[in-house]
């Protein structure tokens, strides 16, 4: 009852101080006291007043090949985070740090390959993205490489809302952008020392070297682990611990006459445990721990490198990026999450991908008054996935006992009749007839299923994108523009099941297989324009500015994989008779083959984003007020569902239509000359289905206007830091969301929740020490919740969110 208290006291007091979403404090007085300290760039001196607010624009330069404006200079909703947020904030990864953004949402659930993003109602658990992600300028192709571990950063940037016509395809939710810190301008070694409750331990070091006025690098590793939070009931073992290290290389190079080169090199390793759902208790809201027969599993490598060559001339600039990329993991999964043993799934992925992006750009508006951007894009992925699901006891025993019954009972009655046609009463002749069974051996029936599945699905993606900035008048600019996006996917499947019988009949054997197999080759191309239109009116001196945007958005088509063990598993069940009598395979003709084509195809989902918003520099850049509402209208809505009668595997499907509509605001500012550093937010997003009918006949359900699964519809965060002395600073945030629907047809939620943190720093020169708190008020909430029916019945599992952890970091600077 108390901790009840206490949340809805932290809920209530983010309500108050929060009015919508967040472009997070960028002007703080640790970025000012590190720029003037370390950068020898004059033009940083001029941020001597820390009573102001900056953008982060101004303070953390990086690179924008395609865009004409500063962010809050753009028609667009944004937030920018700076490497002291990140660090105050004590966030590792997206996960984490979208907690603290208006409307963007990425649940830290399952594992690593875990990446769903949700952005103002748009969003997707498997297949194509409705965010993108680049790091350091190159596009991040696999969204199973999306959860990465960030360190060393110096800035990221969300933008909300399509970002289609200048990033293409899978941004029509918004965009991320990670930008690693910049050796030209931060040099020296960095060591991090941290340790923490649950045996958290994390190791970081990196060292920048400036050789010359033209050549600087970046060397940078690190080591992350935990013994985790939540112990797997029935194998004794942790469910959630993990072991991740990586490093990465940055090269930049400045050539003469306007020429620069930036190399990227970053490559992750994940070992972990995954996957800890427990039951979910309906009445009260509360997950139990994880129960399940083996414990989840996920294996990672992912290796992400680029080169980008610019130049940059009076006039224009020029900027060619091409990546490689490589990933290649493992997972293994109890899908009943029971500690029967139901079901289990492995999936191994192997991809490589290509990009290929030149960007020409204005540096000045021709005539006075235009400015331009125009490009080409080209990416070819190759991604071969083995994806086994295996049948278990749990499962088999149940069918073997049923096709044993019908023998038993068949040869019983046989023997029986015999008897009763000779004159034995029919009592007795069942009795004598089992007992003759019995003595001669029984009958027995075992049966082993299991579903190997082996799928290539390649896709190239090539797209021509050119956007226009025309300044109306001095304070009036209008913007236009548009991207034609082509792409080829195509699936090879190899795709079998068997169900492999053996029967002992009164002390003979015998065993029969039952098998099904796919195999066949299809392909499909999509072609979208994507429109962007806006007016954006400067309203003061200090840059402040409203703005209305209409954009497009388009997330890919492609092909399901998940659910070819449940058509075939179908299939044997239909045809189970069958091998009673040998052995038997199912054959398919073309038109089974088409049919099957069109039910694992899914189609491209496109929306139209409606925006207002302003951009708001108060008293004299003390204050920084951003707000902006929207409205998006989805079709062809592409939705995670579990595949089939037995409710494993995830599919996407069309869901028809749906809207989305909702409001983000940020605070930003400071106080007490510099002193007092503090910043709120507020998200509502209100996502429903207008269209979608699931099933066919009587068995058909209609979701329209219920609320669309996974979307919070509350977001909200607050942060405060003082700095008492040169050397003690005081922080705290807060962030909560909710509710949250778990489901197509809203029967299970997350209620709105809050999660508080706290950290005290302490800057002794030679080294800083952080002490750090999150979770204080060890809140109990889920962060995923999912249903499947593998016993025959609908039961619930969520995953807690993580509970208290408190720790200590220790950073040194030579």
């Amino acid at each position: 009852m108390k901790k009840d208290i206490i949340n809805k006291k932290m809920i209530a007091l983010a309500l108050a101080s929060s009015v919508a979403p967040i472009s997070l404090w960028a002007g703080t007085s640790n970025v000012l006291s590190l720029v003037n300290e370390r950068v020898d760039n004059a033009d940083f001196k001029v941020f001597t007043d820390s009573s102001k607010v900056f953008d982060i624009d101004e303070v953390v330069v990086v690179s924008q090949p395609k865009e004409a404006f500063r962010l809050r200079q753009q028609s667009l909703s944004s937030t920018s985070v700076g490497g002291f947020q990140i660090q105050n904030l004590g966030t590792r990864d997206l996960r984490e740090l979208s907690s603290y953004i208006p409307n963007f949402v990425m649940p830290n659930y399952g594992s690593r390959l875990s990446s769903a993003m949700y952005v103002r109602g748009i969003g997707s658990r498997v297949n194509s993205p409705a965010v993108g992600i680049y790091l350091d300028g190159i596009p991040v192709m696999s969204k199973s490489a999306f959860n990465l571990h960030h360190y060393q950063t110096s800035r990221i940037d969300i933008l909300r809302g399509p970002q289609a016509t200048l990033y293409g395809q899978n941004t029509e939710g918004g965009l991320v952008r990670i930008y690693s810190r910049n050796p030209f301008e931060y040099e020296g070694t960095d060591l991090k020392l941290s340790y923490g409750s649950r045996y958290y331990r994390n190791v970081e070091l990196a060292h920048y070297h400036r050789i010359n006025d033209h050549l600087a690098f970046t060397v940078a590793a690190f080591n992350d682990a935990q013994k985790g939070f939540f112990r797997n009931t029935n194998t004794g073992n942790r469910a959630d611990k993990y072991d991740e290290a990586g490093g990465k290389i940055v090269l930049k190079a400045k050539l003469n006459r306007g020429w620069n080169v930036d190399l990227l090199a970053n490559y992750q390793y994940v070992d972990q445990n995954g996957f800890p759902y427990g039951k979910l208790d309906l009445e009260t809201g509360k997950a139990s721990l994880p129960s399940t027969t083996f414990d989840g599993t996920y294996l990672r490598h992912s290796f992400i490198s680029g080169v980008t060559v610019n130049h940059t001339g009076a006039d224009y600039s020029f900027a060619s990026t091409t990546s490689y990329q490589y990933l290649k993991d493992k997972m293994s999964m109890d899908q009943d999450y029971l500690p029967t043993d139901y079901m289990s799934i492995l999936q191994e992925q192997l991809q490589n991908s290509l990009t290929q992006e030149f960007t020409l750009k204005s540096n000045r508006a021709v005539g006075g008054f235009w400015n331009w951007t125009a490009g080409g894009f080209f990416s070819y992925q190759w991604l071969k996935t083995n994806g086994p699901v295996f049948f278990n006891e749990g499962m088999t025993q149940p069918i073997g006992n049923a096709i044993q019954q019908q023998m038993y009972n068949a040869m019983l009655n046989a023997m029986a009749q015999k008897m009763i046609a000779q004159g034995m009463p029919e009592k007795k002749a069942k009795a004598v007839a089992a007992g003759v069974i019995e003595k001669a051996g029984g009958v027995s029936m075992n049966v082993n299923m299991g579903a190997p599945g082996l799928y290539h699905t390649p896709q190239w993606n090539l797209g021509f994108f050119h956007e226009s900035n025309f300044n109306i008048t001095d304070r009036l600019t209008a913007t236009l523009g548009l991207r034609y996006d082509l792409m080829h996917t195509a699936i090879h499947y190899d795709a079998s099941a068997y169900m492999q019988m053996t029967a002992n009949v009164m002390g003979t054997s015998a065993t029969n297989v039952l098998d099904s197999s796919l195999d066949h080759e299809v392909s499909d191309d999509y072609s979208q324009l994507l429109p962007k239109f806006g007016l954006n009116l400067k309203i003061d001196e200090l840059g402040s500015n409203v703005y209305a945007t209409v954009s497009k958005g388009y997330r890919a088509g492609g092909y399901n994989i998940q659910m070819f063990s449940d058509v075939l598993q179908t299939e044997l069940n239909a045809n189970r008779n069958q091998a009673m009598r040998g052995d038997y395979h199912v054959k398919h003709t073309e038109e089974d083959y088409q049919r099957i084509d069109k039910t694992i195809a899914y189609k491209p989902e496109t929306s139209w984003n409606y925006e207002a918003g302003a951009h708001l520099n108060l008293f004299d850049n003390m204050l920084h007020f951003d707000l902006s509402a929207f409205y998006m209208k989805v079709t062809n809505q592409q939705l995670s569902v579990m595949a089939g009668n037995y409710g494993f595997g995830r599919m996407m499907v069309n869901a028809g239509k749906s809207h989305s509509c909702g409001v983000e605001a940020a605070l930003r500012g400071q106080l007490f000359d510099g002193k007092f550093d503090w910043a709120m937010s507020y998200g509502y997003t209100r996502s429903k289905f207008d269209k979608y009918v699931d099933g066919e006949g009587e068995d058909a359900v209609d979701y329209k206007g219920k609320y669309v699964p996974y979307v919070p519809q509350h977001t909200m965060a607050a942060m405060a830091d003082y700095r008492l002395t040169d050397w003690l600073t005081l922080g705290a945030n807060v962030n909560a969301q909710g509710k949250t629907y778990w489901d197509n047809a809203n029967t299970y939620s997350q209620k709105l929740y809050a999660v508080l943190g706290a950290h005290v720093d302490l800057n002794f020169n030679a080294f800083n020490v952080s002490f750090w708190g999150r979770n204080l008020t060890d809140t109990n909430y889920n962060t995923f919740a999912v249903d499947n029916s593998a016993t025959g019945t609908k039961e619930y599992f969520a995953q807690r969110g993580n509970p208290f952890q408190c720790g200590v970091d220790v950073r040194f600077h030579f």
